[in-house]
């Protein structure tokens, strides 16, 4: 799997904050894998809107020509891009079943479904991602599955300093219990505890009378089986973000991310993004990060490596170790038999299951948009541009000439995200640094398809631990580099806030 290195990141911030006006040529001088003539016509594509009272040309189809058209339903993130081969398509549906597939615990009879944990959060990748979707918070009485701990501790040892600031690693695990709490566990294992989620109300009255009542979690571990945590652990909660369209954000080319930021703010606009350097997995050197809600991975095979090996305790050829997230000081997990069979290939989940789980996730479709001509849709939109919320949530991108897969080439895309790191403020932080990301910071998360939420999920929670209810909620939560645009919603008159729910409901 390719991995973009960073390059031409200081040409693409003059291009960006230069005082002289550029030609389309020159603005898109970094894409290197384009013409002349398709610098052009991207330059041109991308402009902004001039006017909100008609959708822009190719607006319905936000993932391209890989668009799912389909009447949307429950399985609206679960079908494959439009423009795949016959071929390609056998390959998804292989990757499809192992993405569903319930792993089990060593030893078993079904050798090659063996591996599960010792320690684990969920029993198969569709655990999490529920429907391909958005995971959520657990309901009263539940176990957590779809959203769980991440957690680390601040450098003990020069050494770890020195790993850190080299980007060698991103964070320093908890010394017992690892990067990841994990709640389920084989038969005859302990679980590393549990966790609850008690709530505090925040009233925050709205223009036009109206009060928003949003619920800020407090989470509370208890019933530790493995002795206490270390004193400064840093606890971040997360859910399973949605799984749609993952291979065209792979395929967008680096220095389209790379000139959009503006970590000194120089143009004074109040939006600082920055670009997060996660180690590639194959050298070890800085490459752009774009993935995970703090952009710490840099392919979708290194984050479903990573997801296999935390999540479900898998080992692959990317992350060889057969006890996942089982830290040396959890000796009664280490001692328990794995899955790996040497007649199967190295590791529990060995190629060609990393690879088709891999190619599943870079080619589920992105549904196609609805009501995009309806007035208050558009009305919504202009709000959206008004307020500076595409400031942060950047539409619209044409995709690399040179992506992987010749179905992500070429492809103008709607993501709404830069794809890079923001300060969100001091009631969304986390207290937890990852690489560049510090405690404030989170990646901007892509908005197509939030307005299925509810059809495929059947429920409306967002951010980063599903802590909003709606989409209002989750607008009302934003600050730091957000805080202008949060107070122009609330601001706004009714009628206003309406159409902008209504806008973003048609993504």
């Amino acid at each position: 799997m390719k991995s973009w290195p960073i390059q031409g990141a200081a040409a693409a911030l003059l291009v960006c904050f230069s005082a002289s006006p550029l030609s389309a040529k020159d603005a898109l001088a970094y894409r290197t894998d384009l013409s002349d003539t398709d610098r052009a016509k991207v330059a041109k594509v991308l402009r902004p809107p001039e006017t909100f009272d008609r959708p822009e040309p190719f607006e319905p189809m936000q993932g391209g020509a890989g668009t799912s058209t389909r009447r949307p339903g429950r399985d609206a993130f679960s079908l494959s891009n439009s423009n795949l081969t016959f071929e390609e398509e056998q390959t998804f549906k292989l990757g499809n079943g192992l993405f569903k597939k319930l792993w089990t615990s060593s030893p078993s009879s079904t050798q090659a479904s063996d591996g599960l944990g010792p320690l684990f959060n969920a029993r198969s990748c569709q655990g999490c991602h529920l429907k391909d979707g958005r995971g959520r918070p657990p309901r009263p009485g539940e176990e957590a599955v779809s959203l769980f701990l991440r957690l680390s501790v601040p450098p003990q040892t020069d050494e770890q300093r020195r790993l850190l600031a080299a980007r060698k690693i991103l964070s320093v695990p908890e010394p017992t219990y690892g990067g990841q709490f994990q709640t389920f566990a084989v038969t005859g294992l302990e679980a590393e505890g549990r966790f609850d989620i008690e709530h505090e109300d925040i009233e925050l009255p709205l223009n036009g009378g109206e009060t928003a009542v949003l619920q800020k979690p407090v989470y509370r571990i208890r019933d530790l089986g493995y002795g206490d945590m270390h004193p400064d652990t840093m606890i971040s909660p997360r859910v399973a973000p949605p799984m749609i369209g993952l291979g065209l954000l792979q395929a967008i080319h680096p220095g389209d991310i790379e000139s959009r930021a503006d970590p000194e703010d120089l143009d004074g606009d109040g939006i600082s993004g920055r670009v997060s350097l996660v180690p590639d997995p194959e050298t070890g050197e800085p490459v752009l990060g774009r993935f995970g809600w703090k952009a710490s991975q840099p392919t979708i095979r290194a984050q479903s490596a990573a997801a296999f090996s935390g999540d479900i305790g898998l080992s692959s050829p990317d992350e060889p170790d057969n006890y996942g997230d089982c830290t040396q000081a959890q000796t009664a997990c280490r001692a328990l038999p794995h899955g790996e069979q040497t007649r199967l290939g190295v590791s529990e989940a060995p190629d060609p299951v990393m690879d088709l789980v891999t190619f599943y996730s870079e080619n589920l479709a992105v549904p196609m948009r609805r009501d995009v001509d309806d007035p208050q849709v558009l009305r919504g939109k202009q709000v959206f541009h008004d307020a500076g919320c595409a400031s942060c949530h950047h539409p619209k991108y044409v995709t690399s000439r040179d992506a992987e897969n010749p179905a992500h080439r070429f492809q103008l895309i709607w993501p709404y995200t830069d794809l890079l790191l923001h300060d969100m403020g001091e009631g969304l932080a986390d207290g937890r640094p990852v690489g560049d990301a510090d405690g404030r910071e989170w990646r901007t998360p892509p908005l197509w398809g939030v307005g299925l939420t509810r059809t495929v999920n059947n429920h409306t929670r967002f951010l980063h631990d599903g802590r909003a209810r709606n989409l209002l909620e989750a607008i009302l939560w934003h600050g730091g580099e957000a805080t202008q645009a949060r107070d122009t919603v609330i601001a706004l008159s009714p009628g206003d806030r309406q159409s902008l729910i209504r806008f973003l409901e048609s993504l």
